[in-house]
């Protein structure tokens, strides 16, 4: 009997001790705090690479949180990725889609060592199926095969295709437009791949002749 009077008063003791450090810990906001600090005090500008790429807007915030965004903050990123998208100069939106093709496959950019005035690859094949006679590709997006194909557009004039090609166009400048927490890089919002770039891959995807259409 005296070995457990002595024991229960320990526990006790114990408890106590543990309610008190989890009252100390730091809120999940001032953890966040502390890891922005320690992420900014870690990089610096160097290159093309600068510390700016740590800002974290709406979007990027809520979506790197460790809960997902409630509906309306998720529409309105959303809704203001939609604002962002600028369309192609004369309403063009097809270029070349060998280039778009070799444009899929290169990874290459956006590194403290490339040139500002280097262009930058789609890095798409790393996410995304891009033809059937691929063995290796990325399975985080959806597979890109008979893209255009399964989607009723056989001649990327039709006007029944108009609504195919603006969502296409959309998705590409910025993947935040109708997935709020999207994977996908906001290539033209942020300046990854210039116009001519997303005309090449918009006919690598949407070109009935192309070999994602095959």
């Amino acid at each position: 009997m005296k070995h457990k009077q002595l024991i229960l008063p320990a526990l006790a003791v114990a408890a106590a001790a543990v309610v008190t450090g989890c009252a100390t810990l730091p809120s999940p906001a001032e953890l966040d705090r502390e890891t922005q600090a320690l992420m900014k005090a870690s990089f610096r500008d160097q290159g093309i690479a600068k510390v700016d790429r740590l800002n974290q807007d709406l979007g990027a915030a809520a979506c790197s949180s460790d809960k997902e965004p409630s509906d309306a903050v998720a529409e309105k990123i959303m809704a203001e990725a939609r604002a962002t998208v600028k369309w192609p100069v004369g309403g063009q939106y097809f270029g070349d889609w060998k280039a778009g093709e070799t444009l899929a496959q290169s990874g290459r950019g956006s590194t403290w060592t490339d040139r500002a005035d280097a262009p930058n690859g789609g890095n798409c094949y790393n996410c995304h199926q891009i033809s059937k006679q691929e063995i290796s590709f990325g399975t985080i997006g959806p597979s890109l095969y008979n893209y255009g194909k399964n989607r009723g557009v056989t001649d990327v004039m039709a006007p029944t295709a108009q609504a195919v090609i603006e969502y296409t166009w959309s998705k590409i400048y910025n993947g935040k437009t109708y997935n709020a927490c999207s994977n996908m890089p906001r290539f033209g919002h942020a300046g990854l791949l210039n116009e001519k770039q997303m005309r090449d891959l918009m006919s690598l995807l949407l070109d009935p002749k192309s070999p994602v259409n095959q």
